[in-house]
């Protein structure tokens, strides 16, 4: 029973996917023509190793996260450093992302860190973050994991930004983007139904993410 069980799944998983995409497919078209992407607040399991980029750098300042992601070979290079304080040269990168970093830095911090992107992309910005203030204290001994702001889609449409909805309907997730209720499966799969509305909806979604063109893509 256990190999039929395995082998249905085999079968099953692949068709689910197509049906309901991760958001990691969105960060994929949105990295197709970039070569160059400078990752800030990498973390140790950043999903751009599913995107195929030719060269990255990763930026993380908690040092237990940067060696995780140095052993996965996840970036081609790594800097350790705080993405606040960090200077680079304007426009050295096609893309310049931030997942999951905004909600770690005060407002003002956020919107410099947002205009220093700008500086160093040749072609786009990307952001993901919790729709609105989302309740977090540090884990992993990481201080860094607390959140100090939250996010509005019109905050970041000032800003400039397209946006998308992603994980779903946000009523659905609390804590660390876990879901609320149980069996987590059946949770999982009415998230993913949700995120086909939501994804065109962002002011419904858990999360989200915000993409900022620099110039035309050739």
């Amino acid at each position: 029973m256990k190999l039929k069980s395995l082998s249905l799944f085999k079968i099953i998983l692949p068709l689910y996917q197509r049906l309901f995409p991760s958001w990691v497919e969105c960060l994929k078209k949105e990295l197709a023509n970039c070569d160059a992407v400078l990752n800030l607040g990498c973390g140790c399991n950043s999903p751009i190793q599913h995107c195929n980029i030719p060269f990255s750098v990763g930026v993380e300042l908690f040092e237990p996260y940067l060696q995780e992601s140095k052993k996965k070979g996840i970036h081609n290079q790594y800097i350790k450093a705080d993405v606040r304080s960090l200077e680079l040269k304007p426009k050295s990168f096609d893309a310049v992302i931030a997942i999951d970093v905004l909600e770690h830095l005060s407002k003002e911090e956020g919107r410099a860190l947002i205009r220093k992107m700008e500086t160093e992309a040749r072609k786009k910005v990307m952001i993901t973050t919790p729709n609105g203030y989302i309740w977090q204290n540090g884990y992993d001994a990481n201080p860094l994991q607390e959140h100090k702001s939250g996010w509005r889609v019109e905050e970041l449409k000032e800003l400039g930004f397209k946006l998308c909805g992603i994980n779903g309907w946000r009523k659905l997730r609390g804590y660390k983007g876990l879901l609320r209720y149980k069996p987590a499966l059946l949770w999982q799969i009415i998230s993913d139904l949700t995120q086909k509305v939501t994804y065109f909806y962002p002011k419904l979604a858990f999360q989200l993410f915000a993409i900022k063109r620099i110039c035309d893509e050739r």
